[in-house]
């Protein structure tokens, strides 16, 4: 039916294209009009079109402009008004928006024309000569390409990119032109693969970038960012656009900083999000790099934002005692215990082949379930399985101790040392391994955790213990708990180690550091981590340095961070079977563009072979015939264990061949370069798959073009076809072979069982072959199935991460107002309404007058005047403006006093150090902290130091926010694990985390208004003379952070997602128990820190102030 439809009405991208054919015909209309222009005046054109942009938002701008300087003139404002205008401003700058994409709109025909041209006259020219502006001139300094000759400037066609000189010979195709327009529209445009997707972009970059708010081009590694930014650079260089890439800089360098200033703005999409953390923790708007969220267009899309979007960014610091662990200690037994599992393993492999042969079904698919559940990637194991009935047998098995909701698992587990479920992700230890990794003489309960709720109730109930003995047991108790708690995640973070994470597959050894390797572009993930310890614990296994752990300081997804952006768009080769994702996370439309060439690649069906050994052989024989035969090949490989296994097979039949991985990353440019020669055989991992391009010789092209041989189904149907691109580009020749096995990955975990019976049926021998379209349907299918349950452990990801991403977007902009200050008085009259108004509600509900006084004078400094009749009579909201105007009032009188105060001083620092200290650093005290506070001190002089209050007032605020904001993300850390539990109760942990952080939250807020107010309204500064202030020294150490991606494997590769943050696993804190005191009418006598004694009180009057420590009962 949906076939029908689309025949009559078209398909989407059809009736897509259509609505833009318009706008592709102006363009040419435009181009046309061009040819006939000097190069001068091509740039005039770039200069109107400018123009026109600048014009059409004038107005608006001005609006704006005056709002800001109302809001500087007059800083006396009323909160309310001051409010209104900072709601108008935010609405004026959504407008612009709209307006800038109107004007850009019309525009877009004469600037894609301008783009077209430009690459047309670099393509005919061997330069272009052009009057020499100042621009030029600069140019001309630092690019040689670039060179002046009187008044004149030569713009050769020739440049390097990416260490190679180039030779410009490229023009937009016209189904290019559609491309550009999708992308400028805020689309994914799906283009195949050898489309010129690279070229494609500067439509839409050019055109943005004219806007002046800066445009972000996105790649997934450093080598394209770099590449990309030096090949296409000249088209809008040679118009006077900047353009600049941030990966070639130091993270908040000067230089990075200068690169998102740059109109065109090029870097990898980990680097984008660590400069937004980095920002979000700046004290100083010198240290800041990024600009605003404007324009981003990300280059391989799906890569980024589906594959990447469920591996959070994070920033991470030192935590007490980070550097204390247990794995060298535990691994020596883990080792044993690994070791012992192997042997049973091999026994009952032995057992399950003897009783299979003389006919007993029944314990032998038993004994290889046991073997199959104790070690499933144990090579003898797969092999087994992977002949006729053998895997039938253990399905059938499996099903009868799954029944009846696994009841008669156990049984089947006794047995064994520990049970590997490599869909969950999970090790288990059983009762028999942990009685293996007990030493002798040690306690039996040593790997055991103690029934906490039984323990303290035995010991609550013991009527031989004094009160001191009962606390100190207790207290004996949770130690107990949390060291078990901790010996047994670190033993289970050993056994994952050992038993699902292999070297040179998921993760290789460079300069004795453990370095995790992408499964979606095999490249190597720097900086990356795993989390929860498990990194550690590979760290043990494979006996280099175990790193210190780590706590959260800042962090996001990908997906946050950029759901950001004004105006997101991407550009991909294989988008479409992920349209329904981009479109629920992003809201990004996905559009096929058409081909400018019919692809004319032969891809042909799936080879399957019953063993990995024969389908090696049959690709290696398969190599030896394409070379012979003068054809370029490229082995495709998941790993980079298979890619040395096939580089060592070629080795012994003696042909030349390079390798292409994460170990020979640094090479990637130079063998690219030769892998489209005749004859030239290229191993690459996943690198080879996306941004790679392969130019073949004629005699290539001659020869059959370019061979893809894949050794494995990779997991997501998205790499696959990106291998396959690489081959059949603008119409070459070419081809693609897969080669599977029925012991592969994906083959073994996932492969239909009506697959399977078919395989028995046919009875597959060894050494013979299977080509057929249902058998390379039903892998498809196979990958279909990874697929969606990759998606379920991101979604479930992105869930929690919207939670606080909610949390992120309050706190970070109140950082930002702190930071740039116009804002910043706004949020301290707010944060101080709103504790008004909470003594206000906790006074009122508890109809307590003295209470109120009492927490006024702790939190604001004031003796609250108000009657007893006022406070009864008045309704809340006139008793919270009241409060709210005299503790406003004693705010602004408790600064002008300091300013006053400390004046003298200042001037005195002036006069005699002025000429040379710039910055003072000026201590501000509550009585019980203190905050270095740094200020311009020829703007204090100028100011009567009200440069010196708001610097205060900023200092201050961003001090607080910044350790309960890292207090905080601990606390969320914690309850993202401790939630995980709630499955055993039939709950959903989502839900109470979404509950849980939201009440933590605002609990965060409500501390974050009062510590700020409570230490801004006495902030005083203890300085008497001025040989006292310090210079503030601009240079400031920078405490080194690490920089990590969470790494969170697919079903395949690994399991789900592992909890937040790389540091030990949170210490179980036991619910605090209520001590009943008195009975609420019960008179009580109280003493506060005042030294105020109340005497005789109703316990239910001081009952709060009680139970926030703000008073102790004596009496």
């Amino acid at each position: 039916m949906l076939k029908l439809i689309a025949k009559i009405f078209g398909t989407k991208s059809q009736r897509d294209i259509k609505s833009i054919e318009p706008l592709v015909k102006e363009t040419l209309q435009e181009f046309d009009k061009l040819a006939g222009l000097s190069n001068d005046q091509l740039r005039e054109q770039t200069q109107q079109v400018q123009n026109t942009i600048n014009e059409a938002l004038k107005s608006i701008d001005s609006e704006i402009a005056a709002l800001h300087k109302r809001i500087a003139d007059q800083p006396e404002m009323d909160i309310n008004e001051k409010e209104a205008v900072f709601a108008e401003i935010d609405k004026l700058e959504g407008d612009r928006n709209k307006d800038l994409e109107k004007v850009l709109l019309k525009v877009l025909p004469k600037a894609f024309a301008i783009v077209r041209d430009t690459a047309r006259r670099f393509k005919e020219n061997d330069y272009l000569e052009v009057t020499a502006q100042d621009f030029d001139i600069k140019m001309a300094a630092t690019h040689p390409n670039v060179t002046i000759h009187g008044d004149k400037a030569r713009w050769a066609r020739q440049w390097m990119a990416a260490g190679n000189m180039i030779t410009w010979d490229m023009m937009h195709y016209e189904v290019q032109i559609i491309g550009g327009i999708v992308l400028h529209q805020g689309k994914v445009s799906e283009m195949a693969t050898g489309e010129g997707k690279t070229l494609v972009a500067t439509f839409p970059t050019f055109l943005n970038a004219l806007a002046k708010r800066g445009v972000h081009l996105v790649t997934v590694n450093d080598y394209l960012a770099k590449r990309d930014s030096e090949w296409m650079a000249p088209l809008f260089q040679f118009h006077g656009l900047t353009v600049d890439c941030i990966d070639k800089h130091e993270p908040n360098s000067v230089a990075r900083r200068n690169a998102y200033r740059a109109d065109i703005t090029y870097g990898t999409n980990n680097e984008f999000g660590f400069d937004y953390l980095r920002d979000n923790m700046a004290r100083e708007t010198e240290e800041l790099v990024q600009r605003g969220h404007h324009y981003a267009m990300v280059d391989e899309v799906d890569s980024v934002l589906i594959d990447e979007a469920r591996t959070p960014l994070i920033i991470s610091g030192p935590v007490p005692r980070g550097d204390q662990h247990e794995f060298y200690d535990l691994k020596p037994r883990i080792f044993k215990l690994v070791e012992a599992q192997k042997k049973l393993i091999t026994q009952y492999l032995s057992d399950a082949k003897k009783q299979l042969e003389s006919g007993n079904e029944k314990d032998g698919g038993l004994s290889i379930f046991r073997a199959h559940r104790g070690m499933p990637k144990y090579k003898p194991v797969i092999k087994f399985l992977s002949e006729t009935g053998i895997r039938a047998t253990m399905q059938k098995t499996e099903n009868y101790y799954l029944q009846d909701n696994k009841k008669m698992m156990p049984e089947a587990d006794a047995p064994l040392y520990f049970i590997i479920d490599e869909k969950d992700n999970s090790v288990d230890l059983t009762e028999k391994g942990i009685d293996l990794i007990t030493g002798e003489g040690e306690d039996a309960k040593f790997f055991i955790l103690p029934e906490i709720g039984t323990e303290l109730s035995k010991i609550e109930k013991d009527a031989t213990l004094s009160d001191a003995e009962r606390l100190a047991k207790k207290d004996e108790l949770i130690k107990d708990y949390q060291v078990k708690s901790q010996r047994i995640h670190s033993v289970n973070q050993l056994l994952k180690a050992y038993t699902m994470f292999e070297k040179d597959t998921e993760y290789i050894i460079v300069d004795g550091k453990v370095k995790i390797v992408d499964e979606q572009t095999g490249r190597v993930l720097d900086g990356r981590r795993y989390s929860d310890g498990l990194h550690q614990a590979i760290e043990a296994k494979e006996n280099v340095k175990v790193e210190d752990a780590t706590q959260t300081y800042a962090t996001i997804t990908l997906q946050n961070y950029f759901r950001m952006y004004h105006k997101l768009a991407g550009m991909t080769g294989t988008a479409e079977t992920e349209a329904g994702e981009f479109w629920d996370i992003y809201k990004l439309d996905v559009v096929v563009i058409p081909q400018n060439r019919t692809a004319v690649r032969k891809d042909s069906d799936d080879l399957v072979y019953k063993t990995i050994r024969e389908k090696f052989t049959a690709v290696i024989e398969e190599i030896v015939k394409l070379t012979e035969a003068g054809r370029p090949v490229l082995v495709g490989t998941t790993s980079v264990e298979i890619s040395e296994l096939v580089s060592r097979m070629l080795q012994m039949r003696k042909i030349k061949h390079n390798v292409l991985n994460a170990k020979q990353h640094q090479r990637e440019a130079e063998i690219v370069a030769e892998a489209g020669k005749p004859g030239t055989v290229t191993i690459a991992t996943n690198m080879a798959g996306r941004g790679t391009d392969i130019k073949l010789t004629p005699e290539s092209k001659a020869a059959g073009g370019l061979a893809i041989i894949g050794t494995e189904r990779h997991e997501s149907r998205r790499v696959d076809r990106q291998l396959r691109g690489r081959a059949g580009r603008q119409g070459d020749p070419g081809s693609s072979q897969f080669y599977v096995s029925l012991e592969d990955n994906l083959m073994r975990l996932f492969m239909p069982e009506r697959i399977a019976r078919i395989m028995d049926r046919l009875g597959l021998k060894e050494g013979e072959v299977i080509q057929h379209s249902m058998v390379t349907s039903s892998i498809e299918r196979a990958q279909k199935k990874v697929e969606e349950n990759n998606f379920g452990i991101r979604k479930r990801l992105l869930e929690y991460d919207n939670v606080m991403n909610s949390q992120r977007e309050v706190i970070y902009k109140r950082r930002k107002n702190a930071l740039f200050g116009e804002r910043l008085e706004l949020d301290i009259l707010t944060m101080i309404f709103d504790t008004a108004e909470e003594l206000v509600i906790s006074a009122k509900n508890a109809a307590d007058y003295e209470s109120l006084r009492l927490n006024a004078l702790s939190t604001f400094g004031i003796d609250y005047e108000v009657s007893k009749d006022d406070f009864t009579k008045w309704e809340q909201g006139k008793l919270t403006n009241d409060l709210y105007e005299k503790a406003l009032d004693h705010y602004h009188r408790k600064n002008k006093a300091v300013a006053a105060k400390s004046l003298p001083i200042v001037k005195d620092v002036y006069h005699t150090r002025g000429a040379t200290v710039e910055n003072i650093l000026v201590p501000f005290t509550d009585g019980v902290k203190q905050i270095g506070v740094a200020a311009n001190l020829a703007k204090c002089v100028e100011t009567e130091n009200s440069e010196l209050i708001k610097s205060m007032e900023k200092m201050i605020a961003l001090a607080i926010i910044d350790q309960l904001w890292k207090e905080h993300l601990r606390d969320m850390d914690d309850l993202k694990q401790s939630v995980q539990t709630a499955v055993y109760e039939q709950k959903d942990p989502l839900l109470i985390y979404k509950f849980e952080g939201f009440e933590a939250f605002k609990k965060l807020v409500a501390k974050v208004n009062e510590e700020t107010v409570s230490f801004l309204m006495k902030a005083d500064i203890p300085v008497q003379q001025s040989d006292q202030v310090q210079e503030a020294r601009a240079s400031r150490a920078r405490v080194r952070l690490n920089e990590n991606k969470e790494e969170s494997k697919s079903l395949l590769s690994g399991g789900g997602p592992q909890p937040q943050a790389n540091r030990p696993p949170q210490e179980k804190v036991m619910p605090v128990k209520s001590e009943k005191i008195a009975n609420r009418n019960d008179k009580v006598s109280v003493q506060y820190p005042d030294g105020r004694v109340m005497r005789d009180v109703k316990y239910k009057k001081v009952e709060d102030d009680i139970l926030n420590n703000r008073c102790v009962v004596i009496d």
